[in-house]
């Protein structure tokens, strides 16, 4: 498989031909962790930190997970109480990790671009694991393989994204990569909730929720991030989940076999109605967790094959 990048920083420098390529690769670690035997080969012998500045139960667990299966050395690393707290540096800390000698880094931090600075100043291989506002790209991988496996394809489908999309770096991401692989994108929510130069983005924006839903394939919910917020974006959550909140209503004026996605973690009655979230006939959310796991073997191990190609070429 030919993957040309020394890091994961985002969907953004990817082509669909890279893309592609993580997806197929992750298809073959879904079956893999659907056997009785877990475990391959792939990351033997490599040290993979993990640095989550923001807390993150599922991101982490799945990153520590993927990298255990494919045999890495896994360390997780308490950033909430590290020295970053005394007033060290995020320079600093890439110094001393660079004195650690790992081979792979995963990083997530509340700062867009800080992970991308970490990268060029390590000597190993990084995944970026969502980055302030800016991107989180396996979770737009995850999402990507999880719509494949369910529509068949991962074109020339009428998406919605709806909610929280100012704050959301899964929306940016999810958004570039839907681009690249032919899909037409609708944004829906408040205009408050919408980031600036929306125009510029190549999609369809919506108010209506019902309008916004209407026709489309996939229906993608997001988390109403709160912690990022301000200010009044809006005038109550129950207010919000009445005009806004995937509910069996709003749900009708999508494709019949439209599927429901939700990155997690959910806000039920809030930006999801419970029955709809639970509903094994439309609900895709539990699958997403499924693949999460399968993608970032896939993109970990693409990474470390490059690594090894790198070292075996400084011996030569």
């Amino acid at each position: 498989m030919s993957y040309s990048h020394s890091h994961l920083l985002g969907i953004e420098p990817l082509s669909p031909a890279d893309i592609t390529t993580i997806l197929d690769l992750a298809e073959q670690y879904v079956r893999l962790n659907r056997a009785p035997m877990k475990h391959g080969e792939a990351l033997a012998g490599l040290t993979q930190i993990n640095m989550f500045f923001e807390n993150s139960t599922r991101t982490q667990a799945s990153f520590e997970l993927a990298g255990k299966r494919l045999g890495a050395d896994v360390m997780n690393m308490a950033m909430q109480a590290s020295s970053l707290k005394k007033g060290e540096t995020l320079i600093d800390t890439a110094l001393t990790l660079n004195a650690m000698h790992p081979d792979l880094l995963v990083v997530r931090h509340p700062q867009s671009g800080a992970v991308d600075l970490l990268a060029q100043k390590v000597k190993c291989a990084v995944l970026n694991a969502g980055d302030g506002r800016h991107e989180h790209p396996t979770q737009a991988l995850l999402d990507a393989l999880t719509i494949r496996y369910a529509k068949g394809r991962l074109h020339r489908l009428n998406i919605a994204i709806c909610g929280d999309i100012a704050h959301s770096r899964v929306a940016r991401s999810n958004i570039l990569l839907l681009h690249k692989m032919e899909n037409r994108i609708r944004l829906v929510g408040p205009p408050t909730l919408m980031p600036a130069g929306i125009g510029d983005f190549g999609v369809e924006v919506y108010e209506d929720m019902k309008e916004g839903l209407r026709d489309v394939d996939v229906v993608m919910m997001l988390r109403l991030q709160k912690e990022r917020m301000d200010g009044g974006f809006i005038p109550s959550e129950r207010e919000y989940y009445f005009r806004y909140g995937l509910d069996a209503e709003k749900l009708a004026f999508a494709k019949a076999d439209a599927i429901v996605m939700h990155p997690g973690p959910m806000n039920r009655g809030v930006e999801i109605d419970g029955e709809i979230a639970d509903d094994i006939n439309r609900s895709v959310i539990q699958d997403q967790v499924e693949m999460g796991v399968a993608v970032r073997m896939a993109a970990m191990d693409l990474l470390a094959r490059n690594l090894r190609v790198r070292g075996t070429e400084a011996m030569a």
